[in-house]
C-alpha cells in the first residue's frame, strides 16, 4: 500500500462535490491509512513475519439538518457512499452542523520507520538477555512499526492531514515449577527506537522479585502500583472529566470545577507534542494544543468535542475523537500526562514498611463511580522497605477517588502505558484480601 496524496485529495473532492450535489448542506470526509508489520516471537523463537494493511473512509453529511455517517474500505464509490450517508440521514433528528472552518495545512510527518530486519533483531536481544539470566523461561514477543496516514476535508475548505509512525514491543516471560505458574510482561511505545535491554531489565527484574513466594494477610495498608498498573486509576479521572459526561450529570465532578478533586500532589495535562500518539488535530480538525485539566489536584476543566462544548458554552477543547470509522466524534483525551515525584522506584519501595505492589492486574478496573475490585495477576509483599516475594490470591478493592485523595507517594520513574504518561505511585484507602499462609 502507498499514501497516495493526489489519489486521497481527488476522492475527497469528488465525495464533497457528490454530497453537494444530492442536496447535502454540508459534509466532511475523514480518511484513515495504516500498514503495519509485526514480527512474532513464541517459546524462545521468531514465529511468524506478518504485514497487515488497512484504508477506510468516512463520509458525514447533513441533509435538512440531519447527519448521516457512511463508512467505505478499501476502493471507494463516491455515489454509492452519498446515498448511503443521505438515506441513513434521514433516521436521525436534526442537530446544528459543526465544522471547522476553512484551513490548509500539510503537518510534518510524525516518527521514522524501522526495518523489519532490526524488529527482528531487537527482538532476538531482549529474549537472549533474559534467558542468559533465567534459562528456564520460555518468552514470547511481539514488536511492531505502524504507520497512519489521516486526512480531513470539509465542505467549509478544511484540508489537513499528518502521517505517524510509532515504534512498539511487548514480552512476557513464563515459568513452570509444580503446580506454581509465573507470567511476566511488559513493553514499549515509543518513537524512533525501541529499546530491547531496558525492557529485558524490567523483565529481569520482576523474575527475581517473583523468585519467592509471600504470604500477605487481609487488612489496609498502603499499595504501590508500578507505572503500567496505575494506569487503571486515572481511567475513572478520565471518565470524569469528559464534558459529555457532565452534560448527563453522570460524572461526580459535574459542579467542581475550581475545586480540589484529588491530592495536591497530582497534576494530569494533555500533551499533544509529546510522547508516541502526538497529533496536531482531533478528528473534527480542530487544533490541539497542552491542557491542564488538573493542577495541584484542583480541577481546571472539562474535554469536549464541538457539540458539547457548545452545550456547555465553552467551546471545543480540540478533543473530539472518534472511537471507530464508522463512529460520530465524542470526547476523548490522547497523550495525557501525570506529572512525576521525585522518588525513584527504589526509594518508595524502601519507605514501605507494611505494603503491597501491584505490578499486573486482572480484569478491567474501576468504571466512572469509581469502585473496584481487581485481582492481582502479579504483585509482591513488602515488609520494612524490601520485598520479600511474589502474593498470590490477592485481591485489592476500594474507590479510586477516595485513593486519589490519600497519595503517600509519586516516583519520579514515569512511563508511556499506551496515550498515558504515568509515575507509580503509592495510595493509602484500600483494602487487601490475601492468603496469611
Amino acid at each position: 500500500m502507498t499514501f497516495d496524496d493526489a489519489q486521497r485529495q481527488a476522492m475527497a473532492e469528488q465525495l464533497l462535490k457528490q454530497a453537494a450535489q444530492a442536496g447535502a448542506d454540508a459534509a466532511e470526509v475523514f480518511q484513515s491509512q495504516s500498514l503495519a508489520c509485526p514480527v512474532f516471537f513464541e517459546a524462545n523463537r521468531l514465529k511468524q513475519l506478518e504485514s497487515s494493511q488497512s484504508e477506510g473512509t468516512a463520509l458525514r453529511l447533513w441533509k435538512d439538518g440531519r447527519p448521516g455517517l457512511a463508512v467505505a474500505y478499501g476502493a471507494v464509490d463516491p455515489k454509492a457512499l452519498v446515498e448511503r450517508a443521505i438515506a441513513l440521514s434521514q433516521l436521525n433528528d436534526p442537530e446544528t452542523i459543526e465544522l471547522a472552518s476553512q484551513s490548509r495545512i500539510r503537518y510534518p510527518d510524525l516518527g521514522q520507520s524501522v526495518s523489519v530486519e532490526q524488529l527482528v533483531a531487537w527482538g532476538k536481544e531482549a529474549i537472549a538477555l533474559v534467558r542468559d539470566h533465567s534459562p528456564e523461561t520460555l518468552c514470547s514477543a511481539e514488536w511492531d512499526c505502524e504507520t497512519e496516514l489521516t486526512h480531513l476535508t470539509n465542505s467549509e475548505g478544511l484540508d489537513c492531514g499528518y502521517l505517524d509512525t510509532t515504534l512498539s514491543c511487548y514480552l512476557s516471560a513464563e515459568w513452570v515449577r509444580g503446580d506454581d505458574f509465573l507470567n511476566v510482561a511488559d513493553g514499549q511505545t515509543l518513537r524512533d527506537r525501541l529499546n530491547p535491554v531496558e525492557l529485558a531489565q524490567q523483565i529481569i527484574q520482576r523474575l527475581d522479585w517473583a523468585s519467592d513466594n509471600a504470604a500477605l494477610a487481609s487488612g489496609r495498608f498502603p499499595i504501590l502500583f508500578t507505572s503500567k498498573a496505575a494506569d487503571m486509576l486515572w481511567g475513572t479521572l478520565q471518565a470524569a472529566m469528559n464534558g459529555k459526561r457532565v452534560i448527563e450529570r453522570a460524572s461526580p465532578w459535574s459542579d467542581r470545577l475550581g475545586e480540589p478533586v484529588v491530592d495536591p500532589i497530582l497534576t494530569l495535562s494533555q500533551q499533544p507534542d509529546r510522547g508516541p500518539f502526538s497529533c496536531p488535530f482531533d478528528d473534527e480538525g480542530s487544533p490541539t494544543h497542552p491542557i491542564t485539566f488538573i493542577k495541584d489536584g484542583v480541577l481546571q476543566l472539562f474535554y469536549t468535542d464541538r457539540t458539547i462544548g457548545r452545550s456547555l458554552s465553552s467551546g471545543t477543547t480540540g478533543n473530539g475523537f472518534r472511537p471507530g470509522l464508522g463512529s460520530y466524534p465524542t470526547p476523548g483525551l490522547f497523550n495525557i500526562v501525570i506529572e512525576p515525584g521525585f522518588q525513584s522506584l527504589d526509594e518508595m519501595i524502601g519507605n514501605l514498611e507494611h505494603g503491597l505492589i501491584v505490578d499486573q492486574i486482572l480484569g478491567g478496573g474501576a468504571g466512572i463511580s469509581g469502585d473496584f475490585s481487581i485481582n492481582v495477576d502479579l504483585g509482591y509483599a513488602v515488609r520494612q522497605g524490601e520485598i520479600i516475594g511474589r502474593v498470590k490470591d490477592t485481591m485489592v478493592a476500594g474507590n479510586v477517588y477516595t485513593a486519589l485523595k490519600q497519595v503517600v507517594a509519586l516516583g519520579s520513574d514515569a512511563a508511556w502505558n499506551g496515550s498515558c504518561y504515568t509515575p507509580s505511585i503509592v495510595v493509602d484507602g484500600l483494602s487487601i484480601t490475601g492468603r496469611s499462609s
